[in-house]
């Protein structure tokens, strides 16, 4: 087997493999590079020596059977065990997709690939396309949201490793499920981290919140940019997955004429191009910055995606009538924000942020932008993970206010994300833990979250100890709850719903337009096409015009009871209660 490694600064490199030491070649094609065949299988314990030094387990590691500062383990990828079916997998594009974004420790109580595989009927009869996995790359001990991790090409081994995540996507494909997985290129967990060891990966000429920058634009940056866009491609062609949702891409600071995600979307485009099969990138950013799912050919960074957080801050305030933190812009006038989120996106379009102190974004472009590039949500791992005490919206909502928030999520033009257990109104929280291995960063972590809370009047002990296995437990999902009143109304209202974008070409419609859009303290209207969706967000029954030729509309779903629409097209809607309505104009291909 040929080993090879970029080390630019070192004198000597041996590798270790299978217990025997090799002196190391420079490679003579690529400066800074050295090789070295060995005689290894797939398995064989493998790391680098620097000058002597100590062994360090590869950069570009697949497999770290024992943990990041453990040794590196080949893995020889045309040996996994994949299932052959007719015609291969042909993959599922973004368009008209419903994800569903699931933590593989706290999706079942075994915390494994092969436990959450067992669980994926579940999602094919939910009626979503894809799941989305967070992290998966190792990470100090066992149990972590996986933002911490340290090795962007290898599997997490206490997840089941490369072959359990195999195996994970192939069943995931069986059930006609595409696979999506959230990397981190921003930055580097603070344990385990032997980057800096080989070469500039970091960069001191820009901060992130985590500390030094990855190096994307000072010297030494073309052979950083490659392995991370080589780490990315490795993801969707040797696990066959469906596409990438990458972590805060804000703090990816690079001020080269061609930006990093530019170069990463070329790359997966092309590589799609090639495999024959839909692939996408879905960008969590903070910047509102249209140019971040504009094509390249018009001087975007040509992303397929990015997640709405505004959207979220909207939906979230008119339920909760919170208005702490960045949710005070939003707060001022809920409705306002729901209706401007809907119309075009982003809330903060050169508007002040007042949580910013200054003013932020730019407006979306709708005549050239469809709307699926936006991701919308109700709830996320980060939305929920970041509170205090992890708590959902369950925790504050009724059965009726969730279904509510299901409806405006699903009906929207955005593309929609659930965050798992969301369908069936979960009780569990989903709180911050980690499983640090080191004393003095798991202390650091501990105090650090209670300082963070404790400038909002959070008392010390009312926020849980993130290293204390406890906090992992109670954040697994309670499976039987989903048959349990009224847990299982709510997830037959999400089936429902989901259903319908199958059948009614007017949800998954990616046009802004509406042929109504009225957003009151109260209730909402929207229609797309001939589909009207209302809602109650009240506590009190409400009536809500529809218009006349709403007089004869086919009911298609209601969270209760609903009278049909008096004469003059009013929909009276009980407390907290959404229902969807079809209109049948002349010419509807329904119409006899």
């Amino acid at each position: 087997m040929l080993f090879e490694v970029w080390a630019p600064g070192a004198g000597a490199v041996d590798v270790l493999a299978d217990g025997r030491r090799y002196a190391m070649e420079p490679d003579p094609g690529r400066a800074g590079w050295w090789r070295r065949e060995a005689p290894t299988a797939d398995g064989s314990r493998y790391g680098f020596a620097l000058d002597g030094g100590p062994v360090r387990p590869d950069p570009r590691s697949r497999r770290q059977p024992d943990g990041p500062d453990g040794l590196s383990a080949v893995v020889d990828v045309c040996r996994f065990p994949w299932r052959e079916r007719p015609g291969g997998w042909g993959g599922r594009p973004l368009p008209g997709a419903v994800l569903y974004e699931l933590h593989v420790g706290t999706f079942t109580r075994e915390g494994t690939f092969a436990a959450a595989a067992a669980r994926l009927p579940h999602l094919a009869d939910l009626g979503v396309t894809h799941v989305e996995l967070m992290p998966v790359c190792p990470f100090p001990g066992t149990h972590g949201w996986g933002y911490d991790g340290v090795a962007p090409w290898a599997v997490h081994e206490p997840y089941g490793g490369p072959h359990g995540l195999v195996r994970f996507v192939d069943a995931a494909h069986d059930l006609g499920l595409g696979v999506v997985l959230d990397v981190v290129h921003n930055h580097v967990g603070p344990s385990g981290n032997h980057l800096p060891a080989y070469g500039p990966y970091f960069t001191d000429t820009h901060h992130t919140p985590w500390g030094a920058a990855v190096n994307l634009d000072a010297p030494g940056s073309d052979e950083v940019r490659a392995y991370l866009t080589g780490s990315a491609l490795a993801w969707l062609r040797d696990y066959r997955l469906d596409g990438l949702r990458l972590d805060a891409v804000h703090a990816l600071h690079d001020t080269r004429p061609k930006h990093f995600l530019a170069e990463l979307s070329g790359a997966v485009d092309a590589l799609a191009a090639r495999l024959g099969r839909p692939l996408f990138l879905v960008a969590e950013s903070d910047l509102n910055d249209p140019l971040t799912t504009t094509p390249r050919p018009a001087g975007g960074l040509g992303l397929h995606a990015q997640w709405n957080d505004d959207f979220h801050h909207a939906l979230h305030t008119a339920l909760t009538g919170e208005s702490q933190g960045y949710y005070a812009d939003f707060a001022a006038d809920p409705a306002h924000a729901l209706a401007k989120t809907l119309r075009g996106g982003f809330f903060h379009d050169g508007t002040r942020s007042s949580f910013r102190g200054r003013p932020h974004g730019r407006p979306l472009d709708t005549r050239t932008t469809p709307a699926h590039r936006l991701l919308g949500y109700a709830q996320t791992h980060d939305q929920i993970g970041n509170r205090a005490r992890g708590d959902r919206l369950t925790a504050r909502l009724t059965p009726g206010q969730l279904a509510c928030a299901a409806t405006l999520v699903l009906c929207a033009p955005f593309t929609p994300m659930l965050f798992m257990g969301e369908e069936w109104g979960a009780r569990t929280p989903w709180q911050f833990f980690t499983d640090h291995t080191d004393p003095q960063l798991a202390e650091a972590v501990r105090t650090g979250r209670r300082r963070e809370f404790a400038a909002h009047g959070w008392a010390a002990d009312a926020i849980p100890d993130p290293q204390d296995p406890a906090t992992r437990e109670r954040s697994c999902l309670d499976w039987d709850e989903a048959r349990r009143a009224p847990h299982a109304a709510l997830l037959a209202w999400y089936r429902r719903l989901i259903a319908l974008r199958r059948t009614e070409p007017a949800l998954t419609d990616p046009d802004w337009h509406y042929e109504a859009l009225d957003v009151t303290p109260h209730t909402v209207h929207l229609a797309r096409g001939p589909v009207h969706v209302a809602v109650n967000l009240s506590a009190e029954a409400a009536r809500i015009p529809l218009g006349p030729a709403a007089a004869g509309a086919e009911l298609l779903a209601a969270w209760q009871p609903v009278p049909p629409p008096t004469p003059d097209g009013t929909l009276r809607l009980p407390p907290h209660t959404p229902a969807v309505l079809r209109l049948h104009h002349s010419g509807d291909e329904t119409d006899p």
